[in-house]
């Protein structure tokens, strides 16, 4: 690993690894100071502004912050104050100490991550040529398709699309299992079995499932959808699915 060091303008001062120690939570001035009192065991502030060329007033301020940190003391002598270093293990227990600090507060982190995360995996898309957006997503997907549609709406809307995806989707080789609410409908297209349910379970929605989405599509003048990218629900919905293949009829 490559490292970058600094020397202290005096003589004789040991190479100080000023980026480690920043990058460990300690800001250049308490760096510099921190590796002055390593090297000269105790000094007062004076002393550790001409060493390191830092204001004495900005020297209390990081000498506090250091003692904050555990990671230096003083005692008195002769009335007069003088700073030490505590041992450099102090720098790894400062940041298991932060990292502990962490761990306690990430549940409710990921709480609030996985709480927007859910809002952005929800879609919405109105129109004709959202509807299409969500099919071509289905094609891309490549995975199996399991859908409970009404008899003629998907047609009627999209005359001409429903030919382009049903060719796209037997070249693709992706399976469809399509059950049709309102009666039977139309001829048995390659890689799809079809079911029905009677006519009372008619309705202007469909569901779609394929891979970890699911899409509600809702049929009309102005035909709107939701789009939900979540494997929980995509599961959710495929048990719902499954139940309604078993009673449909063939």
């Amino acid at each position: 690993m490559y490292i970058t060091t600094k020397y202290i303008s005096q003589a004789g001062f040991f190479p100080v690894m000023y980026e480690e120690l920043t990058a460990a939570g300690l800001t250049l001035s308490e760096a510099r100071i921190y590796s002055v009192l390593v090297e000269l065991g105790k000094a007062q502030a004076g002393m550790i502004s001409r060493k390191t060329g830092i204001h004495r007033r900005n020297v209390y301020d990081a000498l506090e912050r250091l003692i904050e940190k555990g990671l230096a003391s003083f005692i008195r002598e002769n009335n007069k104050r003088y700073y030490m270093a505590s041992e450099p293990k102090k720098i790894i227990e400062a940041i298991d100490a932060k990292k502990e600090a962490l761990m306690g507060i990430m549940p409710m982190l990921d709480a609030k991550f996985n709480a927007v995360k859910q809002k952005q995996e929800t879609q919405f898309y109105r129109g004709v040529e959202g509807i299409k957006s969500i099919f071509e997503d289905q094609l891309l997907s490549k995975k199996e398709i399991l859908a409970i549609s009404p008899a003629y709406q998907a047609k009627t809307a999209l005359p001409y699309y429903m030919k382009h995806y049903t060719n796209a989707r037997i070249k693709r080789r992706i399976k469809l299992r399509l059950i049709y609410t309102g009666g039977i409908h139309g001829k048995q297209t390659p890689l799809a079995e079809t079911r029905h349910l009677p006519k009372h379970y008619e309705s202007p929605v469909s569901l779609d499932i394929y891979g970890e989405k699911a899409a509600i599509l809702v049929w009309g003048a102005e035909p709107a959808a939701i789009l939900i990218s979540n494997r929980d629900v995509a599961k959710a919905f495929r048990n719902y699915f499954e139940l309604m293949w078993k009673i449909a009829k063939k």
